[in-house]
């Protein structure tokens, strides 16, 4: 089943097209890291699945749950960090989180005991009675954080949740979105950090000008970029290099007499080592380089748009 279904998603300001035509499914369970420049139109996307923006067109569905006409049902059972949120700085750490929980059913001691927890979670435990604006600004993230989880939602939506943290506060970020995915939350946030993204991310989707340009696995989308750009196969032999003339080839690179990087069109290496066998050299070395997504987003996203 599904967790976040969207169908046709489209959304104009004036004429500009934020989100064109989008159509999106995230299993349950899974970390999906949502990739895009800036203006790509993540955020309307995202404002789009809570409800807080209407579409031109589409549908969204979470849980089951039409968006539009079962706003309450959704709420109750997603968590939303939005990327520029604000606490209320008069209010104590505990204060803030016991506001937003008066929102849910929960009884009193239940209340107390989730506040308990999410505070020892994010580490502001030993600071609760302190007003939120002392707080720099990690520890008022950590504390959006923990407010996103406070009906231990289902869903947990994050727009860019470590911007502008420290790598402490970021690994702690990491740490409990790896810890909700441990549960069989679904988690689905958008990042400008590829590494974070590559290092939660079950899948990706990748927006450009409000349309997907890449879905799947890590390994799928390089693999697609592979495919594309070519195999980056890296060569080193005891002997000397001969000429490579063989289907497949798309150019070859040579570093020095026993090195070389040859770019195909298909993971080649068998008829590579077949063929170097066949005139006796002896290989040291042959692998493939693997893109990291890095490349995949600065070579194959924005040379498509530019």
């Amino acid at each position: 089943m599904y967790a976040i279904e969207i169908e046709n998603l489209t959304k104009k300001y004036g004429e500009l097209k934020a989100v064109d035509g989008l159509t999106l499914n995230v299993e349950k369970g899974c970390v999906f890291g949502f990739l895009g420049p800036n203006g790509a139109g993540k955020t309307t996307t995202i404002l789009s699945m809570l409800g807080l923006i209407i579409p031109d067109s589409g549908n969204i569905r979470i849980l089951g749950h039409d968006v539009f006409r079962e706003p309450i049902k959704v709420k109750e059972r997603v968590g939303y960090l939005p990327e520029n949120a604000t606490v209320y700085d008069e209010l104590t750490a505990w204060r803030n989180l016991e506001f937003f929980a008066n929102f849910y059913d929960m009884d009193r001691s239940e209340k107390e005991k989730r506040i308990e927890e999410l505070l020892k979670m994010v580490g502001l435990w030993d600071v609760r009675y302190r007003k939120a604006k002392t707080f720099s600004k990690g520890m008022k993230q950590r504390l959006l954080l923990a407010q996103a989880l406070i009906n231990d939602p289902e869903v947990l939506i994050l727009d860019e949740p470590t911007s502008g943290l420290d790598p402490e506060g970021a690994h702690l970020v990491k740490s409990i979105v790896k810890e909700e995915a441990e549960k069989g939350k679904t988690v689905f946030f958008s990042s400008h950090i590829l590494s974070e993204v590559e290092e939660l991310s079950d899948k990706v989707g990748i927006l450009v000008g409000g349309r997907l340009k890449a879905l799947g696995t890590l390994e799928d989308i390089k693999k697609q970029f592979m495919e594309l750009e070519g195999y980056e196969i890296k060569i080193e032999a005891k002997q000397a290099l001969p000429e490579f003339e063989f289907d497949g080839i798309i150019r070859v690179e040579r570093i020095n007499e026993r090195k070389a990087i040859i770019f195909a069109r298909d993971d080649i290496r068998e008829q590579i080592s077949d063929y170097l066998s066949k005139k006796d050299i002896t290989l040291i070395n042959l692998e493939i380089e693997e893109p990291s997504l890095e490349d995949v987003f600065l070579k194959t996203i924005y040379k498509k748009e530019g």
